[in-house]
């Protein structure tokens, strides 16, 4: 049957402010306190949304979590009604009240690592769950994030989701963000790359600055869980040199689509491997390295050159979709303006405003979770999430409805943020046909 790849893009939520949480991630720490807008910020992933499905790309929604994660800081040891623990939180740790507020789920390249079923042993798509345990405002999500995987890939002829590997740092996995897969055509057989910063007694030093989130022990379990034979599972080492220059995910240095690679010449260790068992093994392998001498690795993490998107278009051709700080940068503007007079499949650039997301340091790429599906798994994906003018329409004016147009950190305490946020996604759930999808919908049903 024939295969298309879809993107199933996370929806901002409404707690969406900047707390510079993420270690690593030049841009999320620069913009710390500053003042947010979450509703720009959803109304900018949404228009992407809707401008992908309008061009005929396959274009899904993934919800974003509660937050605050009252329940969360209740284990931690606050007590009383919502707006005392939100109280006390801010009185005496105003930082946890930030990590669980945290609106980090939207960049859903994080919420699992994805094979499809033309890769997998058993003839179904499999996601496995990302524990993300490096950052302690992402390892929250897994638990919910598998739920919403359920309640949109829930048939189990097709599809399977496999929860979190264990919440330890031997296992830290960061989903798909690290992840690349080649293939002759979506539906055919493919190559996997599954890329990794940190292991057991590898050789060299590991990054000096900043810390290397994924492990080579999460990549391989995950391979296995996926159920990708050994042959087609190929394993390579993030370059430390770039994790310190803020390369916290191989997708802000590599991006693939079908045949394509394009990465900076940085982006790995010992990479010539890898290439040549591509070019032996995929038919058409084609490999674009940017040089340091025309855009280097401050310049790339600085526009998010290659946290973009490759979509192969209807006459066969690729669109590169950018975010706006890529057009900006002239001399990154000016080497891929040259990359579509050259002898490579991409043929359009297309460039998004996606500046709420990017000044907390997610992308196109990190908005978006792509999943290989044939016509009978299409088909058989929860149709409420599937974007479309209805659905955007919608969406829109949930958005208007519910969503604050100014948010700092002293706005978290404010019991009425936390209504407000049940408010909205509850009634997200319906439009979205999820079911009870939160605890607080399902502690109201029990």
């Amino acid at each position: 049957m024939n295969a298309r790849e879809a993107n199933f893009d996370g929806l901002v939520g409404p707690t969406h402010h900047y707390a510079g949480l993420s270690l690593g991630n030049e841009a999320s720490m620069r913009h710390r306190h500053r003042v947010a807008n979450p509703r720009l910020a959803a109304r900018q992933g949404l228009l992407k949304m809707k401008a992908l499905a309008d061009a005929g790309f396959l274009q899904g929604v993934i919800p974003p979590q509660e937050r605050p994660g009252v329940a969360l800081l209740r284990q931690l040891g606050f007590s009383g009604n919502d707006g005392a623990v939100l109280a006390q939180v801010w009185r005496q740790a105003p930082g946890l009240l930030e990590a669980a507020s945290s609106a980090s789920a939207m960049w859903v390249a994080n919420a699992a690592t994805v094979s499809p079923s033309a890769d997998s042993q058993d003839g179904r798509v499999h996601f496995t769950v990302a524990n993300l345990n490096s950052k302690f405002h992402r390892a929250v999500e897994a638990r919910v994030t598998g739920r919403a995987l359920r309640a949109i890939f829930g048939d189990t002829r097709y599809f399977e989701i496999h929860n979190a590997l264990p919440q330890v740092a031997a296992f830290a996995d960061e989903g798909a963000a690290n992840h690349n897969r080649l293939a002759v055509d979506y539906g055919a057989p493919g190559i996997q790359i599954f890329v990794w910063g940190r292991g057991d007694g590898e050789p060299g030093e590991g990054p000096k600055r900043y810390p290397a989130r994924q492990t080579l022990a999460a990549s391989q379990a995950v391979a296995r869980l996926n159920r990708v034979a050994s042959h087609q599972a190929h394993f390579v080492r993030q370059n430390p040199e770039v994790i310190d220059c803020g390369v916290f995910h191989n997708d802000v240095i590599a991006v693939s689509n079908q045949q394509l690679m394009l990465c900076h010449e940085r982006a790995f260790v010992e990479a010539e491997p890898l290439w040549q068992a591509l070019g032996e093994r995929l038919p058409g392998f084609q490999l674009i390295e940017v040089p340091e001498r025309r855009v280097s690795v401050a310049d790339a993490v600085q526009t998010y050159l290659f946290n973009s998107q490759l979509l192969t278009t209807s006459d066969g051709g690729m669109t590169l979709v950018l975010p706006e700080e890529a057009r900006r940068h002239a001399g990154v503007w000016e080497y891929l303006n040259e990359l579509l007079a050259e002898d490579n499949p991409i043929t359009r650039l297309r460039v998004f405003d996606l500046r709420e997301s990017m000044a907390n340091g997610g992308g196109p790429a990190c908005l978006r979770l792509r999943v290989v599906l044939n016509e009978a798994e299409q088909s058989a994906v929860n149709p409420g999430v599937w974007m479309n003018e209805a659905l955007f329409n919608r969406l829109d004016a949930w958005i208007e409805r519910h969503y604050r147009d100014r948010l700092i950190a002293d706005d978290l305490r404010d019991p009425q943020l936390l209504e407000e946020s049940r408010t909205a996604l509850d009634e997200l759930t319906g439009i979205l046909s999820l079911g009870a999808l939160y605890d607080f919908q399902r502690e109201v049903t029990a």
